[in-house]
Order: C-alpha cells, then structure tokens, then sequence
C-alpha cells in the first residue's frame, strides 16, 4: 500500500512536497491522487492535519473551473443531511457507493482488456458481478435504512434441526 505524501502548508498559505522537495498547486496535488497517490496535508507551525479542508479546495475548484460533478440539487440534499440523525449514514453510503463504482470501473477495463484477446466470453461474466455486486449494495443499503446488521438478515440454515420436518413422525 502507498504510503502517505507528505505536504506541509505554510503561514504563506504555499504548498510544499516534503518527497518531491518543491513547492506545489491544488492541481497538482490533485494530479497526484488521480494518479492513485495518498496525501497527508499538515500545518507547519501547528502540525494540524489540513488534508480534508484541502481536498475539499481541490473539489470546489474542480467543481468550478472545470466539468462539474455535483449538481446544485444533490449538493442542496446533501447540506440538509447535516446535523441529522441521518449524516453518519450518507457518508458511509457514499464511500460504498463509490468504492462499487470504482471497482465496475477497474473491472470493466479489466474485462475490456480480455475482449480484445476473447470476444464475448469476458462479458457474460461481467454481466453475473455486476448483478450480485449491485444486489450486495442493495441489501445493505435496505439494511442500513431498516437499522438491521447484514449479518442479522441471514435466513435460517437448510442443515438446521429447528427448520427441517421430521420424517419419522406424521406418516
């Protein structure tokens, strides 16, 4: 696992890259998780972690300056969740959301990559994760709604005692 780059943040409000031992942008930290780089953003002088407010930079000028990703209704949905009883929720629904997206992602390019090689034999596969992949999210994302564990849906076994009939009796 890649660990942690380092990037110290003056009073300047400058960017440096301990690793790279050069002064950096918001695009190129952005550059550098694209990339699949883990950054850790502290304060000089306090040795505050800084990382999320400024992942939260790069995302505003992204959804700014560039093709924009959130819309003004989701991002309104998501300001309403704050402060509720529901916040803890969307963010962990969110992480998974996108978690399942990348890998379909990774996936897809995976199976794309055998395509060329096999045609057609790679996508029945794809097809099969795909639906239990996307009926996985939809259990837990029930099951997180319902206030149940995913470990507490589970249905009782075939092997059970309590739940098979008894040959010997009633016949």
């Amino acid at each position: 696992m890649l660990q942690e780059r380092l990037i110290r943040k003056y009073s300047n409000r400058r960017l440096y890259d301990t690793v790279g031992s050069r002064h950096v942008t918001l695009d190129d930290l952005r550059q550098l998780i694209v990339a699949g780089q883990k950054i850790k953003v502290i304060d000089d002088k306090s040795g505050e972690d800084l990382t999320r407010s400024v992942l939260l930079q790069i995302i505003a000028e992204q959804e700014q300056f560039g093709s924009p990703v959130l819309g003004v209704g989701l991002l309104e949905m998501i300001i309403r969740f704050y402060g509720g009883p529901m916040q803890a929720l969307l963010s962990r629904y969110l992480e998974q959301a996108f978690t399942t997206m990348l890998q379909q992602q990774e996936a897809v390019h995976v199976e794309m990559a055998k395509a060329m090689q096999t045609p057609f034999a790679p996508l029945t596969d794809l097809a099969r994760k795909n639906v239990e992949m996307w009926n996985q999210m939809q259990a837990a994302t029930r099951d997180a709604f319902s206030g149940r564990n995913s470990g507490s849906s589970k249905t009782a076994k075939p092997d059970d005692p309590k739940t098979q009939n008894n040959p010997g009796k009633g016949k």
